[in-house]
């Protein structure tokens, strides 16, 4: 019998876990299109809300945003490679979520999206885009080799 390669869950994980989610300012996600049923994953910038949750704000007109309106259930990815060494040995979290299409407190998230990401004035005021916050159910932190942990939406809380 193998010995499982999760360990368990430790101050060190939640804190590495919490400086992921608080540097990322992009990240994947992966959605399940609504017309395939097929896996689809994008590219797109995040955030952190004012309550520490994961943000994100998508075109009407994104593959990913519809698929996200007809199911909620997506996994952002956060982490990016550094600059030298095997990117497999760089620490990422993979943050199972709800998605939650958010329609009050568009004026505070942006003037916290746009100091996060001030190129997005130029599409701010689109009528399409709306936030949306990645309501964590679960997540699992890679933080290198043989460090791997499965976190709770408690542990993810700042």
């Amino acid at each position: 019998m193998s010995k499982d390669p999760i360990r368990p869950t430790d101050p060190e994980a939640r804190a590495l876990a919490k400086a992921l989610m608080s540097k990322a300012r992009h990240g994947a996600l992966a959605v399940t299109e609504a017309e395939s049923g097929l896996p689809f994953c994008s590219r797109i910038a995040l955030a952190r809300d004012e309550d520490g949750v994961m943000l994100g704000f998508v075109s009407g007109l994104a593959q990913h945003t519809r698929a996200l309106r007809a199911n909620p259930a997506c996994c952002p990815l956060i982490g990016e490679p550094g600059p030298r060494g095997d990117p497999l040995t760089h620490p990422r979290l993979s943050l199972q979520a709800r998605a939650v299409f958010s329609e009050t407190g568009h004026e505070a998230r942006l003037s916290l999206w746009l100091r996060a990401h001030p190129k997005a004035r130029i599409y701010a005021g689109l009528p399409d885009f709306r936030f949306l916050r990645f309501e964590p159910l679960a997540a699992f932190l890679n933080g290198g080799f043989g460090r791997a942990f499965r976190l709770t939406p408690g542990d993810l809380r700042p």
